[in-house]
C-alpha cells in the first residue's frame, strides 16, 4: 500500500513523486516508456521553471548535461524589434532549453534519490474504484504481467491524453478550439539566443539547446494543417525565409541534422482537478497551444503547488480535500492568465500585440517587464504599471 501513486514521470509527474517522498510518504512512480527518450517539447524552461529547478537541488545537474544558457531574448513583428530578457526570480536570470532525453532522466533521478519507488516500462491499463473513489492502479509490468497497487491518492500526470482523466470521467472545464500547429527540428552551425519572429499567420521560435545545436520552430494556422503536412519541408523552410530573412541566411550556414518534427494537435483546455482518491497535474489537468513554452514550467509549478497544499495532511480527510480544492483554485489564477496569454499569441494576429510594443522601444524596463510577463517574473497587472500607463496616454 502506498500513500501516492503518480502516472507518468516526466516534467509533472517526477518532481510532484520527488515533493511527496520528500514530505515522508510512501511512492510509487510509474512510466511507461523507458528513459532516455525524446518526445515532443519545446524545451524551455522559464525563469520561474529554473528557479524551482534551484530549490529542489537539480540545476546544476542541468547545466552539466551541456544545455546552452540563455541569457538574451529578442522579438521581432512587422515594424518593430525588441530585446532584452525577464527579471530574475530568486537571483536567477539565465535560462535553459534541454532536449527532453536529458532533462526527464534528471528528474526522474531526482525523484529516486528522494526514495521514490521508479517503475519504467509500466503500461497502466485502468484504476481500481472503491464506490466512486480511485484506490489503485492496474498495470502492465516490462515482463508482461499483471500488477494492481492501491495508494490513499493516484496522481495523474500523463499528459495530455491521460488515462486517469479519462477512466474518472475528469470534464473540460474550459475549453477553446486547436489554433496552430507546429513543426521544428534541430540546426547545427545556426548561433542563436532566444528568438521570435511573427508575422500575420506565421510564427518562428529559435531556442538554444544541448550539444550546440539550435531548435528553429514554426507555426501555423490550425487551418493550414492539411496543406502543411502534406509538404512539412517547404512549407517550413519558407516561412524562415519570409518572416525571419536573417536568419534563413544563418540556417544556409548551418546543417539541419534532424528530422522534421510536428504536431496539429494542440489542444486547449482546463480539466477538473482532483476528485475522490486522484488528481491531475501538467499537460493532464491544462494544456495549451506550445507557442509560449510555458508547459514545461507550469507542469513544475503545478507539482509545488499540489504538493504544497496536502502538506503532510494526506491521511486527513476534511484536510485533504480543503487542499485539493485549493490547488484547484489556484489553477484558475495565475495558470488561466498564461493560458489566456497562449491563445492570444497562438491566434497568429500580430496587430495589436506590435501596437503595444512599438511603444516600449526606448524603454528597456518596460520590454523586460513585458518578457518578464511571459516567464512568471511580473504578472500582467504588475506590467500594467503607472510607468507604462503614462507611456501608453502620452501615446
Amino acid at each position: 500500500m502506498y500513500d501516492v501513486i503518480v502516472i507518468g514521470a516526466r516534467c509533472a509527474g517526477s518532481p510532484t513523486a520527488m515533493l511527496f517522498a520528500q514530505a515522508g510518504y510512501r511512492v510509487l512512480l510509474l512510466e511507461k516508456a523507458r528513459f532516455p527518450q525524446d518526445t515532443l517539447s519545446s524545451h524551455y524552461i522559464h525563469q520561474e521553471g529554473v528557479a524551482l529547478l534551484n530549490r529542489w537541488g537539480l540545476l546544476d545537474e542541468l547545466r552539466d548535461a551541456g544545455c546552452r544558457p540563455i541569457t538574451h531574448q529578442s522579438y521581432e513583428g512587422p515594424g518593430v524589434r525588441i530585446d532584452g530578457f525577464s527579471l530574475p526570480i530568486d537571483g536567477l536570470r539565465t535560462t535553459y532549453a534541454p532536449r527532453r532525453y536529458v532533462l526527464d532522466p534528471i528528474l526522474a533521478a531526482g525523484a529516486v534519490a528522494a526514495g521514490v519507488e521508479f517503475r519504467e516500462s509500466c503500461a497502466v491499463n485502468d484504476l481500481v474504484f472503491e464506490g466512486d473513489r480511485v484506490v489503485g492502479v492496474r498495470y502492465t509490468t516490462p515482463g508482461g504481467a499483471a500488477a494492481t497497487d492501491r495508494a490513499r491518492l493516484v496522481v495523474g500526470a500523463d499528459g495530455m491524453r491521460s488515462l486517469v482523466a479519462r477512466k474518472v470521467g475528469a470534464p473540460n472545464v474550459i475549453e477553446h478550439p486547436r489554433l496552430t500547429c507546429t513543426y521544428y527540428s534541430y540546426w547545427a552551425g545556426v548561433p542563436a539566443n532566444f528568438e521570435l519572429y511573427e508575422r500575420p499567420g506565421r510564427w518562428v521560435g529559435v531556442i538554444p539547446t544541448n550539444d550546440d545545436l539550435t531548435l528553429l520552430m514554426t507555426y501555423f494556422p490550425q487551418d493550414d494543417y492539411n496543406a502543411v503536412r502534406k509538404g512539412v519541408e517547404p512549407f517550413y523552410l519558407e516561412t524562415f525565409r519570409t518572416t525571419a530573412p536573417e536568419l534563413y541566411e544563418r540556417m544556409r550556414s548551418g546543417e539541419r541534422v534532424e528530422q522534421l518534427y510536428g504536431t496539429g494537435h494542440q489542444e486547449n483546455f482546463f480539466r477538473k482537478a482532483y476528485g475522490p482518491g486522484w488528481a491531475l497535474v501538467g499537460d493532464a489537468v491544462n494544456h495549451k497551444d506550445s507557442i509560449t513554452a510555458r508547459g514545461i514550467t507550469e507542469a513544475f509549478v503545478q507539482a509545488q503547488t499540489l504538493t504544497g497544499y496536502i502538506g503532510e495532511n494526506l491521511h486527513d480527510d476534511a484536510a485533504l480535500e480543503a487542499a485539493l480544492s485549493a490547488y484547484e483554485d489556484n489553477l484558475g489564477d495565475d495558470a488561466f492568465s498564461h493560458y489566456r496569454g497562449a491563445l492570444n499569441v497562438a491566434e497568429l494576429k500580430p496587430e495589436g500585440r506590435v501596437e503595444l510594443l512599438q511603444k516600449l522601444v526606448g524603454h528597456q524596463e518596460l520590454i523586460d517587464r513585458y518578457f518578464s510577463t511571459l516567464s512568471g517574473a511580473c504578472s500582467i497587472d504588475d506590467f500594467y504599471n503607472d510607468e507604462l500607463l503614462t507611456l501608453l496616454d502620452q501615446s
